[in-house]
C-alpha cells in the first residue's frame, strides 16, 4: 500500500514523477484507489480511531484527508485484524505488534526486490550501450535514472502476481520451522525464556579498503555474491541465518558441529572464490534470548567479539563449544592465549580447523602464548547433521 504525506514543495521534475507513480499504483496493489478513509473504517466496522492506529502500525503517516487513497484491499486488511481482535485470539496490542512484524519485513523485502530488479535493469541498459559502441562506464547509481525506476517500475508491476503466492509460501514454510525450533526447545528444565544455541559470525577481512577501492556496481555484486554463499553453506547445514550486514553474517544453530561445518565451509567458500576477500570467523555456545526475528545476550556478544579478534582465514571458538566438539571426531582445536575481551571479559578461545584424520582425543588446556608462536596440544571433534 502507498500513502502520501505532507511533502516539501516540489522540484524540478516532481510532477513528472508523481504522474509516473500514480500509472502504476494500481497496477502494484491490484485494485482501483476509491474509497476515502472514512469508507475503509465504515465498510471494516471500527472507528477512525483504530483505523489509523492500524495504518499506523503498517508503518505509514497518518492520512487526514478525504481523497480517495485506498482500496477494497485496504478495508479487507483492516476488517481481518479487527475480527481477530473482537475473536479473542488476540488483543490490539498484539494484533498491532503482530502487524508492525509483517510492515518491517515487507518494507525491507519490498526495497530489496525492488534494488535487484533496477541493478538487472541497469545491468541490460549498460550492455546494450556497449553493443552499440558506447565506451563510457555507466555505473550503478545511488538514485536510479527515469528511465531505469520506469522501466523496475514496469518489471515490477508484471511480476506482482506471480510473486505473492510465492510471498505466502515462503512465510507458512517459514513459520512452520519457526514453530517447530519453538516446540523442540520448550523444555521446562531448560533455560526460562533462553535457549541454547551456537552462536556465529563471519564478516569479510579488510572490508573498508574494499569500499574505497571498488565501484558502487562492483561493490554491490561483491555485497550480493557474500550473502547468496553465505546464505547457501549456512542453510546447507541446517543453520538459520539471522541477518547479513553489508560485510557481516549472523547465523545460529541448535548443535555445536554443525556451527562448526559451517565456519569452516565458509572459510573455505570465500577462500576459493576469485571475488570475494577471505573470511574470518568467531563462534560461541550458551543460551541466547530471541526477541524481533533477532538473537541477544552475552553469548551473540562473545561471538563477534570473537571474530574481530581472529585472523583472515581462520575460525575462534569459545571454551564451551571447544568442549563439545572435542567429544567428537573430524575437527582440530588448538587453545589459544586468554584474551579480554571488551564488554565481554576474559576468554580462552581455541583455533578450530578440520582434522587431518578422524580419530578422537581428549580435549587439552590451551597454553598461554599464542599458536602463531608456539605449537599447541590439539584436539579433535567431528560434524554430524543438525536439523
Amino acid at each position: 500500500m502507498t500513502e502520501p504525506g505532507t511533502e516539501p514543495s516540489p522540484g524540478p521534475g516532481a510532477e513528472r514523477g508523481e504522474r509516473g507513480s500514480a500509472d502504476y499504483t494500481e497496477r502494484l496493489l491490484g485494485r482501483p484507489l476509491e474509497l476515502r478513509r472514512r469508507d475503509v473504517s465504515r465498510g471494516a466496522e471500527v472507528s477512525l480511531l483504530s483505523a489509523r492506529k492500524f495504518w499506523h502500525a503498517l508503518g505509514f503517516p497518518v492520512v487526514d484527508t478525504d481523497d480517495e487513497l485506498f482500496t477494497a484491499a485496504d478495508q479487507r486488511a483492516l476488517a481481518a485484524v479487527a475480527g481477530i481482535v473482537r475473536d479473542g485470539l488476540l488483543d490490539e496490542q498484539v494484533a498491532l505488534a503482530m502487524t508492525r512484524a509483517f510492515a518491517r519485513s515487507a518494507d525491507r523485502l519490498a526495497g530489496w526486490q525492488s534494488q535487484l530488479i533496477a541493478e538487472a535493469v541497469e545491468e541490460s541498459m549498460s550492455a546494450a550501450l556497449a553493443h552499440e559502441g558506447d565506451d563510457e562506464e555507466h555505473e550503478t547509481r545511488s538514485v536510479p535514472s527515469v528511465e531505469t525506476a520506469t522501466e523496475t517500475a514496469r518489471r515490477l508491476a508484471e511480476l506482482t502476481d506471480r510473486l505473492e503466492p510465492l510471498l505466502v509460501y515462503a512465510w507458512r514454510r517459514h513459520l512452520s520451522a519457526t514453530v517447530a525450533r519453538m516446540l523442540a526447545d520448550a523444555d521446562p528444565e531448560s533455560y526460562g525464556m533462553t535457549k541454547m544455541r551456537s552462536v556465529g559470525f563471519a564478516d569479510l577481512v579488510s572490508f573498508t579498503a574494499l569500499v574505497r577501492r571498488l565501484s558502487e556496481r562492483d561493490l554491490a555484486r561483491l555485497v550480493s555474491r557474500f550473502e547468496a554463499l553465505s546464505a547457501d553453506v549456512i542453510t546447507a547445514h541446517g543453520g538459520r541465518l539471522i541477518k547479513t550486514v553489508g560485510d557481516e553474517v549472523l547465523f545460529t544453530t541448535v548443535g555445536a558441529a554443525p556451527a562448526a561445518a559451517i565456519a569452516l565451509d565458509l572459510v573455505d567458500t570465500m577462500t576459493q572464490d576469485d571475488v570475494l576477500p577471505a573470511v574470518r570467523c568467531g563462534m560461541a555456545r550458551g543460551p541466547i534470548i530471541s526477541r524481533l526475528g533477532d538473537v541477544f545476550g552475552t553469548t551473540v556478544n562473545r561471538a563477534s567479539r570473537l571474530t574481530a579478534v581472529a585472523q583472515a582465514g581462520t575460525v575462534l571458538v569459545d571454551a564451551t563449544m571447544a568442549r563439545e566438539l572435542a567429544a567428537l571426531s573430524g575437527f582440530e582445536l588448538t587453545g589459544q592465549r586468554r584474551r579480554i575481551l571488551r564488554g565481554v571479559g576474559p576468554v580462552t578461545p581455541s583455533l578450530l580447523r578440520r582434522a587431518a584424520t578422524t580419530g578422537r582425543r581428549q580435549a587439552s588446556s590451551p597454553s598461554a602464548p599464542d599458536a602463531s608462536q608456539h605449537s599447541q596440544p590439539t584436539q579433535r571433534a567431528g560434524s554430524r547433521s543438525d536439523a
